[in-house]
């Protein structure tokens, strides 16, 4: 019932609603704001299927079972801004163009983010948390230039090698 009463004001009032992410590394509270984009199909049962967009990012500093006025949970959060553009610095913009040329990948637009970036190194669960709560341009710069560099010699490594081994 409560989710209904969530997915009600999110169609009428257009209320931004968070969704934590329910992994193991995740003690800190991290979450999505996303925005309702469409609901698909409402079920007799009262379940619906939607589709979400997400806004933002967010640590979640205090959990209330209910908002007041409210039968369904919210809570009070710090923004990440994890959507803004942040550019690339120099040194970083330089290796992930190396990195992307060994991969035999073209970049054909040159203007890209550094989420850009870090979506192309597919990063694990942890480094994405790690990531996501670093707060500064420049922190989250080196960051992905660090995880780059260890990409890009794994990489040489594999590529040094690829002759190495002969079927008998």
């Amino acid at each position: 019932m409560r989710y209904r009463d969530l997915l009600i004001d999110a169609v009428e009032k257009e209320v931004d609603f968070g969704i934590l992410y329910a992994g193991d590394p995740n003690s800190r509270g991290i979450g999505s704001l996303v925005q309702l984009e469409s609901v698909i199909k409402k079920y007799d049962t009262g379940e619906s299927d939607i589709v979400v967009r997400c806004v933002d990012t967010f640590i979640l500093s205090r959990f209330y079972p209910e908002l007041a006025g409210k039968r369904y949970p919210g809570g009070e959060v710090f923004f990440l801004n994890a959507m803004d553009d942040i550019d690339v610095n120099s040194p970083l913009k330089e290796a992930f163009e190396e990195y992307m040329e060994l991969r035999r990948i073209s970049l054909e637009d040159k203007d890209y983010h550094i989420h850009d970036v870090a979506n192309e190194l597919d990063l694990d669960i942890n480094d994405r948390i790690k990531y996501l709560k670093l707060l500064t341009s420049d922190k989250r710069n080196h960051f992905i230039h660090e995880r780059l560099n260890l990409r890009k010699h794994i990489l040489n490594q594999e590529l040094s090698q690829k002759d190495t081994f002969y079927l008998n």
